[in-house]
């Protein structure tokens, strides 16, 4: 008889807006939650038994009611009241992930009354993951379409070369990604401090920028590196770190038919390719931890 394997049911996506009125100064909160709960969950599956079952629009109500009675102090902390609450109000349930998207909004400077006007920031997704099984947490934060570039300061050469081969040496040329990038906690039960989890990503964010800002690159490979050894050599709640970059190729563009010479010493032109690229993937741990966040970072 084929035997029922691993599953899960949530409702995926709810997209929440919370608006926290401080007089006349407004503050958002804008996530996309997406829960994922298992469990004594067979019957439903083997003969169509709902009693297990709380249905996924219950799910659905459940992140708007505690967006309102819990407030979103982060993604992180709201997260972990909801999972929270499905294991422990549920036998059935035994495990809550909890999947949350955060968009940030930048005021608008005006000359009018209030503080009340936004713009849609164009920087990076916050992320972050919540697991309970009722005994562990498991939280990992990240971020996705930070798009950064050093005009400089990076080169690459001294490559493996064969006969498929063409790509020149480079002793100056534009390093340029989109980063993805997950963090594992090391925070793992309530009897634990639990992190700052809004300042724990500001200052994630920050090493891992200045770290881009400050390698002299060799290669992307280096570059993601040290990246990843900067924040866990300065945040020490943080055990693994996980980055999928993207090399965004800027070509230097063939200006001799026209009869001008293209120099990077003086206004060079460049190709911005948006395809096929370089993928460099890997992780930096912390050197007694274990990597557990999946390669594939669209499956976290």
């Amino acid at each position: 008889m084929p035997i029922l394997g691993q599953n899960q049911y949530g409702k995926a996506e709810n997209r929440v807006v919370r608006i926290t009125r401080d007089g006349a100064t407004h503050h958002i909160k804008d996530l996309n939650v997406s829960v994922a709960l298992s469990g004594d969950m067979d019957e439903v599956h083997l003969s169509g038994s709902n009693a297990h079952v709380l249905p996924t629009d219950t799910t659905k109500n459940t992140v708007y009611a505690f967006a309102k009675e819990h407030g979103i102090e982060s993604a992180e902390q709201f997260g972990i009241h909801l999972a929270r609450h499905f294991v422990t109000s549920q036998p059935a349930i035994h495990r809550a992930r909890i999947r949350i998207e955060e968009y940030s909004w930048e005021r608008i400077a005006h000359s009018g009354k209030g503080a009340h006007s936004f713009v849609r920031a164009g920087r990076e997704t916050r992320l972050a993951q919540i697991t309970y099984d009722g005994s562990a947490w498991e939280v990992v934060s990240g971020l996705k379409d930070l798009t950064v570039m050093n005009s400089t300061h990076s080169e690459f050469w001294g490559y493996v070369k064969d006969r498929y081969t063409t790509l020149p040496e480079a002793h100056d040329r534009i390093l340029a990604t989109d980063v993805s990038g997950r963090w594992r906690f090391n925070w793992t039960d309530d009897e634990q401090p639990a992190p700052a989890w809004d300042t724990s990503y500001e200052q994630v964010k920050r090493h891992m920028l200045e770290a881009f800002a400050e390698t002299y690159s060799l290669s992307l490979q280096q570059t993601l590196y040290a990246m990843g050894a900067r924040i866990i050599d300065h945040r020490g709640e943080i055990d693994e770190v996980r980055f999928s970059l993207p090399n965004k190729h800027h070509f230097l563009v063939d200006l001799g038919p026209f009869g001008l010479e293209n120099d990077t010493a003086d206004g060079a032109v460049y190709f911005a390719a948006d395809r096929p690229y370089g993928l460099i993937e890997a992780t930096v741990l912390r050197d007694d931890a274990e990597a557990r966040i999946p390669a594939d970072l669209t499956n976290l």
